[in-house]
């Protein structure tokens, strides 16, 4: 493979980044059973990419998008320590891409963004059960929080 270059997401991306997403959710689909049937989406990527308060990056190599993530300046809960925080969303890289630490160089790229905006306290969200997500995430620094928990009285009746 050759180098793989960290930029910014443009307008441009947004048909690849398009495809990103619902890979995302196929790929998710399994650990949420509350989400709708398809077609759903999760972002509006558009408003993401042109966002202050956020910073959209892709992965590219050979001219290819292989991957992406953002970063979203979000107020913090006000009896925390610090006012605001980034959240991490939208990681993703094709499949035939990862292992390769591309992730981590995704997230290199968004701490040093958010870093730019005065931001140091990093949180995202990934289910319980994704196992090699956590495992993904825990190798570069993050650590276990907090766990929600949901219950729903249709799932008795089934």
């Amino acid at each position: 493979m050759n180098e793989v270059k960290i930029r910014k997401a443009s307008l441009d991306d947004l048909e690849q980044l398009m495809i990103f997403e619902q890979d995302l959710i196929k790929t998710e689909r399994p650990f949420d059973p509350t989400l709708k049937p398809d077609p759903i989406k999760y972002y509006d990527l558009k408003s993401l990419i042109t966002s202050p308060l956020a910073e959209v990056v892709v992965a590219e190599t050979d001219n290819k998008v292989i991957a992406s993530g953002y970063a979203r300046i979000d107020r913090s809960k006000p009896f925390l320590k610090h006012s605001t925080h980034a959240y991490l969303g939208f990681m993703y890289v094709l499949p035939e891409y990862r292992g390769q630490g591309i992730n981590k160089q995704i997230m290199d790229a968004l701490k040093d963004w958010a870093v730019s905006q005065n931001i140091t306290e990093f949180s995202l969200e990934v289910y319980y059960d994704n196992a090699s997500a956590i495992k993904a995430y825990e190798k570069i620094g993050f650590s276990r929080y907090i766990l929600e928990m949901r219950f729903n009285l249709d799932d008795e009746t089934k």
